[in-house]
C-alpha cells in the first residue's frame, strides 16, 4: 500500500482523483484490511494545514483528540477527552471517530452545535451536513459552528464489551432578538436522537417541548441523565 501525505488541497483533490482511499480511521478498519486486502492507494490528510486547524468556530478532521482544549465549546472538549485511553487520544482523530467509527462519540456534541462539515472531493471542496457525512463518509477535511452561549457533556461508564455507553450533550444558542435555542442530543445505543427548541420561560416547559421532539422516544434512564443536564444549562448557563 502506498500512502500519501499532501501537503495542500490540490495535491489531495489529485489523489483522490487518482483513487486513493482516505485512511483516516484507519485503526478500526486494520483488521478489514488484513482479512479483505489492503487498498493499492491511501490518502492521509496529517500533514494538510486545513485538516489541523483548531480555534474559535473551527476543528479539522486531522486534529488528534488530545488536542482538543478550551478553544473549543466544553461539550466538544469533554467528549474528545472521554474517548478510550491516553494513548488511543494521542492517535484518534476528529475524522477518524465521526467517519471511521461506529461510537462517533463526537457526534452529539456535533450536532447540538449545529456544525456543518467542509468535505474534500476530487472536484472541490465543500459544505455537507452531519447526515450525510455519517450515511456518505466523505473525506472530512473539518467541522465549522457557531459558538454557543454555554455546552454540556456526559458519558456514562460503560462495561468492558458491554453496549456503547449513554451520551448527552446539549447546547444553549442565541436565538432571534431574545429568544434562545437549547439543542441536545443522546446516543442510546448505537443510535443517535436529537432536538431543538425555543426556551421557554420556564424551565419545565422547555423539556416538555424536547418530549415532543424525537428525544421523546428516549427511554426515562436516559431521561434521567438528559433532565439535570438541560436544568443546568438552562438555569446557569454552565455545564450541569
Amino acid at each position: 500500500m502506498l500512502l500519501r501525505l499532501p501537503t495542500s488541497v490540490p495535491e489531495a483533490q489529485e489523489c483522490l482523483a487518482e483513487g486513493a482511499v482516505p485512511i483516516g480511521g484507519a485503526t478500526l478498519v486494520w483488521a478489514t484490511w488484513q482479512r479483505d486486502g489492503f487498498p493499492e492507494l491511501a490518502i492521509s490528510l496529517r500533514e494538510l494545514p486545513e485538516a489541523n486547524a483548531i480555534g474559535a468556530g473551527t476543528v479539522g478532521s486531522a486534529v488528534v483528540l488530545h488536542r482538543i482544549d478550551d478553544r473549543v465549546p466544553d461539550t466538544l472538549r469533554l467528549a474528545a477527552a472521554t474517548v478510550g485511553t491516553g494513548a488511543v487520544r494521542r492517535t484518534a482523530t476528529v475524522g477518524g471517530n465521526l467517519v471511521g467509527s461506529t461510537l462517533r462519540c463526537l457526534l452529539p456534541p456535533a450536532l447540538v452545535l449545529d456544525a456543518r462539515a467542509t468535505v474534500l472531493e476530487s472536484d472541490g471542496v465543500r459544505e455537507a451536513d452531519l447526515a450525510e457525512v455519517i450515511a456518505k463518509r466523505p473525506l472530512l477535511l473539518g467541522l465549522r459552528w457557531h459558538t454557543p452561549i454555554a455546552s454540556a457533556y456526559r458519558k456514562l461508564p460503560g462495561e468492558a464489551g458491554g453496549a456503547p455507553p449513554l451520551v448527552v450533550a446539549s447546547a444553549l444558542h442565541a436565538g432571534d432578538g431574545t429568544r434562545q435555542r437549547l439543542r441536545v442530543a443522546v446516543r442510546d445505543g448505537y443510535d443517535v436522537l436529537s432536538g431543538t427548541v425555543p426556551v421557554g420561560a420556564d424551565a419545565e416547559d422547555t423539556l416538555d417541548a424536547l418530549r415532543g421532539t424525537a428525544l421523546g422516544d428516549l427511554p426515562a434512564d436516559a431521561w434521567d441523565v438528559a433532565r439535570p443536564q438541560v436544568l443546568g444549562l438552562l438555569e446557569h448557563g454552565t455545564p450541569a
